[in-house]
C-alpha cells in the first residue's frame, strides 16, 4: 500500500515536469518565431536604405560637372549595389552578416558626406566663379562702350577738324561779258565769264599748292567743259569741271578770278557756278542770262 503511493507520486511528478517541458518548449518556438520575424524587418529596413541610399548617387550626379568627382560618386553607387545585391541573398538569421552589412552601409555613409561636402564648395567656388565673370564681362562692357563712345567722340572731333580745315569761298561773282569787256545786255552777245571769288582766312587750313575747280552748268545741267577727260574726284564718283585753277594758299584771305572763253552755244536760262577743292564742296552761285 504504501509502495503503491509512492509510485503515484512519482507518477505525478513526472506528468508535471512533462508539462513543463511543453510549455518550456511551445514558449521557446514562440520567442524564437518573434526573433525570425524581427531579424526579417530589420533585414527589410536596411534593404530599403540601401536603394535610397543607391539612388541618391543618381541625384548627386546631376549636381556634378567634375568629370574626376562623377567617376567616383559612379563607383561608390556601383559598390552600394553590390553591398544590397549580397544583403538580398543572405538569410534573416545570420545575424553577424546583417550586422556587417549595417556597418558597411554607416562607412559609405561617411564617405557620401563627404562627397557632398566637397560638391558643395564646388558649387560655391563655381557660383562665385561665375560672380567674377559676370564682373570681368561688365567691366569689359563698360570699358567697350567707354572706348567706343571715345571713338565716336574722336570721330566727331576729327571731322569737325576736317570741316574747319576745309577751304571756304565766299563773295562769289559772276560776269557775262561781250567782245568789248564791257557786261553783255544779250545772251548772243557773251563771249567771256568772268568769275571772282575770296578764299577766306583759314589758320587751320593746310598751307600750299591746291586746285580749285570751277564748274559751270547751263539750265539743262549740261556741264561747260573743253574736254570730257576734264574730272575730279568727289563723293566716290568723277565730276567734269569748266576751269581748273591752282593755287598757293597761306591761310590768309586771297581773291581769285578766272576766266571762261564761251565758245559754246548758249541760250537764256539760269547758269550755276559750283566751286570744289580738296574733293569738297567750298561754294555755289546761280546767275541768270536773258
Amino acid at each position: 500500500m504504501k509502495k503503491n503511493k509512492s509510485l503515484i507520486v512519482i507518477g505525478t511528478l513526472l506528468v508535471l515536469l512533462l508539462v513543463g517541458l511543453t510549455v518550456l518548449l511551445i514558449s521557446e518556438k514562440q520567442t524564437n518565431k518573434e526573433l525570425v520575424q524581427e531579424f526579417q524587418l530589420e533585414k527589410e529596413d536596411l534593404e530599403n536604405e540601401y536603394t535610397n541610399f543607391a539612388q541618391q548617387y543618381d541625384e548627386l550626379k546631376l549636381t556634378v560637372s567634375n568629370d574626376s568627382l562623377s567617376i567616383l560618386l559612379e563607383q561608390e553607387q556601383t559598390k552600394t549595389q553590390r553591398l544590397l545585391e549580397e544583403l538580398r541573398t543572405v538569410k534573416s538569421s545570420n545575424a553577424s552578416e546583417i550586422r556587417r552589412l549595417k556597418n558597411e552601409l554607416a562607412t559609405l555613409r561617411k564617405v557620401m558626406i563627404g562627397y557632398i561636402n566637397q560638391i558643395d564648395s564646388l558649387n560655391r567656388l563655381t557660383a562665385h566663379q561665375k560672380e567674377v565673370i559676370a564682373q570681368v564681362t561688365q567691366k569689359y562692357n563698360d570699358a567697350s562702350r567707354q572706348i567706343s563712345n571715345l571713338s565716336e567722340e574722336k570721330k566727331n572731333l576729327n571731322k569737325k577738324v576736317t570741316l574747319a580745315a576745309q577751304l571756304d569761298a565766299t563773295n562769289i561773282n559772276i560776269q557775262a561779258v561781250n567782245k568789248r569787256d564791257k557786261i553783255a545786255k544779250k545772251v548772243k552777245d557773251v563771249v567771256k565769264f568772268k568769275i571772282g571769288f575770296t578764299i577766306v582766312k583759314n589758320i587751320t587750313a593746310e598751307t600750299g599748292e591746291r586746285t580749285i575747280y570751277v564748274r559751270i552748268t547751263k539750265p539743262d545741267n549740261d556741264v561747260l567743259t573743253k574736254n570730257p577727260a576734264n574730272t575730279f574726284p568727289y563723293e566716290n564718283r568723277e565730276l567734269g569741271y569748266s576751269i581748273k585753277k591752282y593755287i598757293e594758299y597761306n591761310g590768309e584771305e586771297q581773291n581769285i578770278t578766272v576766266y571762261w572763253n564761251v565758245e559754246e552755244y548758249l541760250y537764256a536760262g539760269t547758269y550755276r557756278v559750283d566751286l570744289f577743292a580738296d574733293g569738297t564742296l567750298i561754294g555755289s552761285q546761280s546767275f541768270a542770262l536773258d
